[in-house]
Formats: C-alpha cells, structure tokens, sequence
C-alpha cells in the first residue's frame, strides 16, 4: 500500500460455510462435538507423552509438536467458526482476520515439516537401528523441529503485513468460513501480482521438499524393509510407520487434491469443503490415528490410567 494511504475497510464478513438458517445449528453441534475431540485428543496426546517416560523418545517428541500443531491450527479457525454459526452477521475485525492469515500460513507450513522430519525419524529407525540414538540426538531433534518453527513463522509473518498493508476499499465480504490470503487478495484495490507469484513460490517450495522428503524417506524404509528375512520382522517394521503413512497420505491427498486439480473444475464451495478437512477433521483424526493404532500409545495409556486410579484410592483411604 502506497504511504499516506490508509484502508477504507476495518472489518470483514464471513460469509461461512452456508447461508441456510436451517443447517446453522446443525454444523454448530457438528464442529463443536469435532472440535471438543481435537483439542481432547491432542491436549491428551502431548499430556501422555510428557508424563510416561518410555515415550520420551524422538518420535513421540516429534509427534507431541505435531500435536500442539494441530490443537493450535484448528483452535485459530473452529472457535471463531462456531461463534459464526450463532450470530447472524460473521464479522471478523482487521487484527482477528490478519493472525487468522499468520496462524493458518505458518501452521500449515509447520504441519508439512513435521511429517517431513518424522519419516526421515522412521527411515532412521528402521534403516539403521542400532545406530538410531546416536543419529537421532537431542540435539538433532531440537534442530528438526526449531529450524521449520522459524522459517514457518518468519514466512507468514512476511505474508501477513505484505497482505495487510494493501487496500481494501471496495468489497469487505470474504466468500470462506476464515481468512485467508487468496479470498483476501481478491477483494484488495492494490496490485497484488507480485504477492500471488510469492504465495505460489513459497506454497510450492513447502509441499514439494516436505513431500519429496516424505517419499525419499519411504523408499528407503521400504528397501530396508525388504532386506529383513523373516516375516513377523518385517510385519513390526511396517507397524512402526504404519501410523505416519496414514497421516501422511490423508493430509497430502487432501492438499494435492484442492491445488492440483484443473483449474476449470475448482469451485469455491469445494474448496471451502476441503478446507474444513485440513484445518478442522485432519486435526482431530491425527492423535486418533497415532492412538488407536500405536501399542505403546495405548499401554501408557492404561499405565497411566492404573496411576490415576491408585493415586484417587489413596486420598479416599487417607480422608
């Protein structure tokens, strides 16, 4: 935006996901029953792995940040969402609307990294094991994780004040259920060429390393996989990623199919639909997924159950 000349628009209007009065209560229960399991579950994830010492391993390390990720990428946009559905008019004010954009750009980037760092952990695991301590130090996994936190949240702060120092003078409705770069470009007064040449570059410099990562790592756990002789080994090598794959494909899939797909086919009622799995339902399947198919998960869960209830039995017999 040019000096001296200041924005016309203060506020935004969501248009959300529907204009039907009818379904408004419906989603409202919808999300807030899948929201109240997301912030469950991840809360509960990063709670387990901080309170049962055999999960203080880099793994469970990388999968307490993918956690926090996700509790903090869903609670940006669901809340405001869900207070949306009971009002009649969504108004999100200019600061709202600008951390909404910082959250979503970094968080995601954040989401992409951490998948990226947790196959590179599997590859280790299961390629080299007895090498895996040493490889995978402290150290080393601080770094995995401190290096994408910082490139994540310089690069949406960039995007963020590049965004808002546009002008908005015409249109203040955005046609999402939050707010985002594209619809907020759209309705902008200023030239915002260069700004969408930068999302495209930055975007596409994310999911391909992260996902070029994701597949090198596979290929190399697979050729070690095959190296094992005996079948009830291999079985145990691919339970120990079978977990991440299932992550890594629903939230890839997810994203490859709103971005790849034809141009001509894209409607923007389609990709708020795949937005709401990647910002609220992936967020909520994620420590699911890593619980209900995890054995060690689920026995430092019950462990940590058997403390809860030894601890309640002595304060009963001690009143």
């Amino acid at each position: 935006m040019a000096e001296g000349n200041h924005s016309e628009v203060t506020e935004f209007i969501l248009l959300g996901l529907t204009t039907r009065p009818e379904l408004q209560i419906v989603l409202f229960i919808i999300f807030l029953i899948i929201y109240s399991i997301s912030v469950v579950g991840n809360l509960g994830l990063i709670l387990l792995i901080q309170v049962s010492s055999h999960l203080h391993t880099p793994m469970y390390f990388f999968l307490s940040h993918l956690a926090f990720v996700d509790f903090s990428f869903t609670s940006a946009i669901t809340p405001n969402m869900l207070i949306n559905f009971v009002q009649e008019t969504n108004v999100i004010s200019f600061l709202a609307c600008a951390i909404q954009v910082f959250c979503f750009i970094s968080l995601v980037g954040m989401e992409m990294f951490l998948l990226a760092v947790m196959a590179y952990d599997r590859y280790v695991a299961i390629g080299k094991p007895l090498l895996y301590t040493v490889v995978m130090s402290h150290r080393l996994c601080v770094q995995l994780v401190a290096v994408p936190y910082i490139f994540c949240f310089s690069v949406a702060l960039f995007h963020t004040i590049l965004t808002f120092r546009f002008s908005y003078c015409a249109s203040n409705v955005i046609n999402h259920f939050y707010c985002d770069d594209i619809p907020l470009l759209a309705l902008s007064c200023s030239d915002t060429h260069v700004k969408e040449i930068l999302i495209f570059a930055f975007a596409g410099f994310d999911m391909i390393s992260s996902l070029l990562i994701v597949i090198i790592s596979y290929v190399f756990i697979i050729a070690a996989i095959l190296q094992i002789r005996s079948t009830e080994g291999r079985l145990k090598a691919f339970s120990t990623c079978g977990s991440h794959m299932v992550a890594v494909t629903i939230f890839y899939g997810t994203l490859i199919f709103m971005y790849l797909q034809p141009r001509s086919s894209h409607s923007l009622d389609t990709d708020k639909m795949t937005s709401v799995f990647y910002t609220i339902v992936i967020p909520m399947l994620n420590p699911l997924i890593y619980s209900l198919r995890n054995k060690e998960v689920k026995v430092a869960l019950r462990k940590t159950q058997a403390r809860g209830h030894e601890t309640l039995k002595r304060l009963q017999y001690r009143k």
